[in-house]
């Protein structure tokens, strides 16, 4: 695919290379489409006018498709794989049970179960019905079953759910707020390797090193 700096596409991609964008960059790189890309600082650019017009969050990554704005990653993998279908990365309509089921799941209990973790936020028992994913062990436990049970979370094949639960267990495993459970390592094994991620990183990771401050 082409990254232009400049000029007009179709797609623009508003990222930081520290951020939740290398989730949205490997979901480009494996739809294998043009777009261009935006790099947005945390210090200053994140929180000006003109990229809050585009998510009043003041954060990315921020998807802007022929003049329509997504955010939220699971989202932009969803809407992605829905914009580019020859690219095979959604089941057909009757097969989405498990591809909605497990990204959402991501997006939702495992997020916030890791990210309390993380920030040492304490659920008492009498707490857990009133958050979304109960407890942490839950909800680790629940992931471990998703991603077993077949070769990919959505059943035999590839799709953007594997890019989105795959990145969220690489990240977590890395720096230690997802265990590494066997069930883990033999799902994240599929996915290191796949072209699309490799490809991403390195973009990624030579951005990052370009960054001020940076060695």
């Amino acid at each position: 695919m082409a990254i232009t700096e400049s000029g007009e596409r179709d797609l623009v991609f508003y990222t930081n290379p520290m951020s939740r964008g290398r989730i949205v960059r490997w979901m480009l790189e494996e739809l294998g489409v043009d777009y261009r890309q935006v790099l947005v600082d945390y210090d200053t650019q994140m929180k000006a006018s003109d990229y809050l017009a585009i998510n009043p969050m003041g954060k990315v990554p921020a998807l802007v498709h022929r003049g329509r704005v997504v955010t939220e990653c699971a989202a932009i993998c969803a809407y992605l794989a829905d914009a580019f279908p020859d690219a095979g990365l959604a089941p057909d309509l009757p097969d989405r049970a498990a591809y909605y089921r497990w990204l959402f799941f991501a997006a939702g209990p495992l997020e916030a179960a890791v990210m309390d973790r993380v920030l040492k936020v304490t659920v008492r028992k009498d707490q857990e019905r009133m958050v979304g994913y109960g407890t942490y062990e839950r909800t680790i436990d629940t992931l471990a079953t998703a991603v077993s049970a077949t070769d990919y979370v959505a059943g035999d094949r590839f799709t953007a759910a594997d890019v989105y639960v795959g990145s969220h267990l690489m990240w977590g495993m890395e720096f230690g707020s997802i265990p590494r459970r066997p069930e883990f390592e033999t799902y994240v094994a599929r996915l290191v390797n796949r072209p699309a991620l490799v490809a991403a990183k390195a973009v990624d990771d030579e951005l990052a090193g370009d960054l001020p401050g940076e060695d």
